[in-house]
């Protein structure tokens, strides 16, 4: 039986199966393949503004050096006029951290950009290896995930930084959608979707350009480019639940190779129906269902297959959809507004100006309650955004300078 031939160039011998597809492809086509899908979601997405000062979150591992990399490449072949930077968190972990530092020195001599890097100690006065002894092995991915993601927010500020990029991949994507579907959490159901967290208003702005990368197409550009980096896993992420949720998704990918990306999208048309969240997708959406079924190009995009995809807006039409028969079949039942008895102390005049918002909603003889939504402001301790009055990150030293103290008495 003759080698099959790449179904992209047709005339090389057919190297790699791509575990999103199963398409069969030579390295040369794979390689621009998966760089055009990267440049396609950074593109529709809008994620870069030329001019701009943009830092890689980089530990080392492939999915940070690969997104260097490629940055890197599409940077000089697409004129995005970005200036890109490495920014490294040190956890302080012995036997992991320090070597794949390392890692990130070699990155930084060899893609030519600017390295720094930041410790817990500095920030917080505490490295892993600490917290660990202090409340063992069990919860200790919550300190981390809370220190890093203000570690990465405040090493941006010391560089006058407004735009990180992560490495966070499909997979990472479904995992995050699945843990947060098991825990009911559908509020952070639709921050964890979003392609892009923070705006022009917020201190830092986060985006992660891998978002539809499968992990192990990511390792397959890492082996073909001949990529520098570190494979060790986290000495204490065993413990952590992402973990289960891994195990779960990978035993999925196994059956139906969309699989991954089907949760990503589910997870997406999901946090639509989230009041006040803003709908995110890969950019082209809308435009594919333009397209004819015989497009070449289907499947190039960013966002994957767009076979089976759907306009993604139908959970939350059927949410509307039944909201109006609900409202139809009660027609000709009491409903009262209730508003505040007490006015404005500045003002007594009736009308729209002396009008509060309003605190509960009777319908039907029953109360409901209406929650005012939290505002963002800043930690009264360290000034990180906060909507309450002390950071996640602040409430966890707390109680941990409080164990330390407890120790020395």
């Amino acid at each position: 039986m003759p080698p099959a031939l790449c179904v992209s160039c047709k005339t090389e011998r057919a190297l790699i199966k791509r575990p999103k597809n199963h398409e069969k492809l030579c390295k040369t086509c794979f390689i621009r393949v998966f760089e055009d899908e990267v440049h396609h979601t950074i593109t529709s997405s809008g994620l870069f503004q030329p001019g701009e000062n943009v830092a890689i979150g980089a530990s080392g591992g492939k999915d940070s050096t690969v997104l260097a990399s490629v940055l890197k490449t599409l940077n000089e072949r697409h004129h995005y006029g970005v200036n890109l930077l490495l920014l490294s968190i040190d956890e302080g972990i012995k036997g992991y951290r320090d070597d794949s530092l390392e890692t990130v020195k070699r990155n930084a001599v060899q893609y030519e950009m600017p390295l720094k890097i930041v410790g817990y100690d500095e920030l917080y006065g505490w490295t892993m290896d600490q917290v660990v002894e202090t409340i063992g092995k069990k919860g200790n991915c919550t300190y981390c995930g809370v220190f890093r993601r203000q570690a990465l927010d405040r090493g941006s500020k010391m560089l006058g930084i407004k735009h990180v990029v992560t490495g966070h991949n499909a997979d990472d994507m479904a995992e995050t959608i699945l843990m947060n579907l098991l825990r009911g959490d559908l509020p952070r159901l639709s921050r964890s979707t979003s392609i892009m967290t923070g705006s022009d208003a917020s201190d830092v702005k986060r985006s992660k350009p891998l978002k539809y990368a499968y992990e192990k197409e990511i390792v397959l550009y890492a082996h073909h480019k001949k990529l520098d980096y570190f494979s060790t896993e986290c000495i204490y992420s065993p413990e952590a639940f992402r973990g289960s949720a891994r195990s779960l998704i990978k035993n999925l990918e196994r059956v139906r190779p969309s699989a991954i990306l089907d949760i990503v999208r589910s997870g997406e048309d999901m946090a639509r129906l989230v009041p006040g969240a803003v709908p995110d997708a890969c950019g082209c959406k809308g435009k594919a269902a333009a397209a004819t079924a015989t497009d070449e190009t289907d499947g190039i995009g960013g966002c994957g297959s767009a076979a089976g995809r759907s306009n993604g807006g139908e959970m939350a039409a059927m949410e509307r959809q039944l909201r109006e028969n609900s409202a139809a079949t009660e027609k000709g039942l009491e409903t009262e507004v209730s508003l505040p008895a007490v006015a404005s102390s500045t003002s007594t005049n009736s009308g729209p100006a002396a009008i509060k918002p309003k605190t509960e909603l009777k319908r039907a003889g029953q109360v409901i309650p209406i929650v005012p939504r939290q505002k963002l402001g800043s930690c009264e301790k360290c000034g990180y955004m906060s909507s309450q009055k002390l950071c996640q990150a602040c409430m966890l030293l707390e109680g941990l300078n409080k164990n330390r103290a407890e120790v020395v008495l």
